[in-house]
């Protein structure tokens, strides 16, 4: 009995050794770096990850993942994709993350950043997308275009706001993405204005992923907005004559509010996007 005590004793104390030498956990083949907009002079860090074979295989080129809201979304997709695509079920890419302006509270970052038009009663700036999405076209892809392996395929990640300012995008910035992932996008800012931009006919392959949790109604979940309803007068547009060689697909979540939809949003998303045959 003496004997089985001691060995449990030096198990434990080694588990607490081990616990104690790694105090952090770092997202494996990643880093951060900071980009500033020449325009603005906002600084903002880009969150960096490579695919498992970049190191080793110096000939191929990858699609680059694009997110919103790094400090939430980059963890997550990290995570999700990791195995799908370590395994060679799903195409390898470079993820990249856009965080928040340093010295901006992160909401205050995104309300100015995301959104397309100004609008007063709000708290934070509002209406400065178009400014932000310069940026990212001319300084971030110029800075992940000069130093990584990458090919002509990008994709769009933004939830909520962040899906708002993907759907902007596609109906102004019709080039500079190819797929687009928009989770529970802001339909209803500025009474539903974003449905309301005159696109030019958009002949470009685009594929579209829409997703929205089922509760995220007036009903279920948000006092507010009806983001399903929202969700679907979105994916209605982006089906119209204006868009004849764009796929789209809505997935409605079941038992998903507007907290916990995203994690499912992307996955299946980033997975109907680069499954492999």
């Amino acid at each position: 009995m003496k004997f089985r005590l001691f060995i449990l004793l030096l198990i434990s104390t080694g588990q607490m050794v081990g616990a104690k030498e790694e105090s952090s956990f770092e997202i494996p083949r990643s880093s951060i770096t900071n980009i500033k907009d020449p325009d603005s002079g906002r600084v903002y860090p880009l969150f960096i990850k490579l695919p498992r074979s970049y190191s080793y295989n110096s000939e191929k080129s990858y699609p680059v993942i694009y997110l919103t809201d790094a400090l939430y979304s980059f963890q997550i997709v990290s995570g999700a994709t990791r195995f799908p695509m370590n395994t060679g079920k799903m195409q390898e890419a470079i993820i990249v993350g856009i965080s928040y302006s340093k010295g901006s509270g992160g909401h205050a970052s995104r309300v100015r950043d995301y959104t397309h038009i100004e609008d007063r009663s709000w708290k934070y700036q509002t209406g400065k997308a178009k400014e932000h999405i310069s940026f990212i076209e001319k300084s971030v892809f110029s800075f992940i275009e000069k130093n990584y392996r990458v090919n002509e395929s990008r994709t769009f990640v933004g939830n909520s706001l962040g899906g708002l300012l993907g759907a902007y995008i596609l109906f102004t910035k019709p080039d500079m993405f190819n797929n687009y992932i928009l989770g529970s996008p802001s339909v209803w800012f500025k009474d539903h204005d974003i449905l309301k931009i005159k696109t030019k006919p958009n002949v470009n392959k685009h594929k579209v992923f829409i997703a929205v949790g089922a509760n995220e109604t007036l009903e279920l979940d948000s006092p507010k907005y009806d983001m399903v309803e929202g969700s679907k007068k979105l994916e209605l547009k982006l089906s119209g004559e204006l868009f004849p060689n764009t796929k789209v697909k809505l997935l409605t979540i079941q038992d998903a509010n507007h907290e916990t939809a995203f994690p499912t949003t992307a996955i299946q998303g980033l997975y109907w996007l680069f499954k492999e045959s």
